[in-house]
């Protein structure tokens, strides 16, 4: 089965797949490791961990390609990626659908805001006219040359408008042929509910740590019919936090023992990137 056949069937489940977020190769292969079933790569993460920069709309779309090639390369999971806005218009969508599809994405994410946009749960958001957006879903819907590739459009309406608004939104991007829609950051867990038992195709719940959308676990989700539910930077926050804790010990103590518990050790860290097998492709070609 092709990881977009996968992806579609797992969506098809309305089970609440639970996908955590990976901005380069290294995570996704954590993920994969610990049997989760598919993989979003995330533009916030791509613009944090790449760029250091924030998710204000930094990123280019071959950027992104690169880093999901990347992780292409060395995962078998189904890849869900971040397109933003489709950098551009409805031609600019074509040509990111097409790159991000060759790259080894099995769905890309395309969301109505205005560009340059900004991570979903910061405030100030503005989106497009609803038929510029429509016109978007239809050229990703034509540029896809495997059928079973996802278009999921994302709303940011929500913040700005309310939730019927979005809500509206969502079942017009439906009927321009979006396969899952996504309506970001609302408020409450009854928000969370009419979004589920309200539109016709699978929905995507972003749950951010620290963001505006709670965080009612996946089995209510899934009770609410939802499909995925995006965790997109949980592995960053924590490389983060982690990250912050072990320098300060090296710049104040001048050691690692005291925060040897927050550190993979050294074989934990060549299973992770798989050294093994390039081990055993070094010994096959050994001359």
């Amino acid at each position: 089965m092709r990881p977009t056949q996968k992806l579609k069937s797992l969506v098809a489940q309305r089970n609440a797949m639970t996908v955590p977020g990976a901005a380069n190769a290294m995570f996704a292969r954590v993920i994969e490791d610990l049997g989760f079933e598919a993989c979003y790569v995330t533009g916030a993460g791509v613009a944090n961990m790449r760029l250091g920069v924030p998710d204000v709309g930094l990123t280019t779309a071959t950027e992104v390609a690169e880093t999901v090639a990347s992780i292409a390369d060395v995962v078998s999971l189904p890849l869900i990626v971040d397109g933003d806005t489709g950098f551009g218009n409805a031609v600019n969508t074509v040509r990111t659908v097409r790159l991000f599809e060759r790259a080894g994405a099995s769905a890309i994410q395309l969301e109505d805001q205005v560009f340059p946009k900004k991570c979903g749960h910061f405030n100030g958001k503005e989106v497009i006219p609803l038929n510029e957006m429509l016109s978007k879903i239809k050229a990703a819907v034509d540029a896809r040359q495997d059928q079973d590739f996802q278009i999921i459009a994302r709303t940011d309406v929500r913040a700005i408008e309310g939730l019927d608004a979005a809500l509206d939104r969502a079942n017009a991007f439906i009927e321009a042929g979006a396969d899952i829609t996504f309506v970001e950051a609302p408020a409450s867990f009854e928000e969370l509910a009419r979004i589920g038992k309200e539109l016709s195709v699978p929905q995507v719940a972003n749950i951010v740590f620290g963001g505006k959308t709670p965080d009612p676990g996946r089995k209510v989700l899934a009770e609410n019919g939802f499909s995925i539910v995006l965790y997109a930077n949980a592995t960053l926050q924590a490389a983060l936090r982690a990250s912050h804790k072990v320098l300060t010990a090296l710049r104040d103590e001048g050691s690692l023992d005291s925060v040897a518990d927050l550190l993979a050790g050294f074989d934990e860290r060549q299973r992770a990137v798989n050294k093994d097998y390039w081990d055993a492709l070094e010994a096959k070609y050994k001359f």
